[in-house]
């Protein structure tokens, strides 16, 4: 069951409009390494890990949809004032025809999300590492949203959430010791 509080994990603002950046942002709305795949990557895995770790991907999976949450404010109010001529200046002409203003998840490149981000082999330790990878992917690409954008205020938010994958990361990588030593004491997996 889940409680939910309505407001965001970490504020958003932003300083002006700025369809350019939102169309950035959009790689971590509907993007391979995004805040949806991820989600989706943890909740489901969850059901072929051994309980020790559950929890962990239970709330890391929950938490990213927080993210996602942030994401769609921060790509909202980049773009709730910009006119047809600014989206398609920022490369956004297309999403713009098939949907207006609205989100829609798909990469930076306007490719739609499929469920084929979604990682899944079975086998415990695999997908932990699988699930650190994604998140040092959305780590990056944070990262590489901060390099290019010039708004502090959205900057500040940009923060929070790479400074939340590291912790993630850091999460799954104590989650792979624990499994490896489970495998390696029951000689299962």
């Amino acid at each position: 069951m889940w409680y939910y509080e309505k407001k965001l994990q970490y504020p958003v603002k932003v300083s002006t409009c700025n369809p350019t950046l939102a169309k950035y942002l959009i790689e971590q709305y509907g993007g391979a390494d995004g805040e949806l795949s991820a989600a989706l990557r943890y909740l489901n895995q969850r059901y072929t890990i051994p309980n020790k770790v559950v929890g962990l991907l239970n709330d890391i999976g929950t938490e990213e949809f927080a993210h996602l949450e942030m994401i769609a404010t921060m790509i909202y109010k980049l773009t709730k004032d910009a006119k047809p001529e600014e989206l398609v200046e920022a490369g956004l002409g297309a999403h713009f025809v098939n949907h207006d203003h609205a989100l829609f998840y798909q990469n930076a490149a306007g490719n739609s999300w499929t469920a084929n981000y979604i990682q899944a082999k079975g086998d415990p330790i695999a997908d932990i590492y699988e699930d650190i990878a994604a998140e040092e992917k959305a780590r990056a690409t944070y990262q590489w949203i901060i390099d290019v954008s010039d708004d502090p205020m959205l900057n500040d938010s940009l923060k929070f959430l790479r400074e939340r994958e590291i912790v993630h990361s850091q999460r799954f990588r104590e989650a792979a010791e624990i499994l490896k030593e489970e495998r390696d004491r029951k000689k299962v997996f």
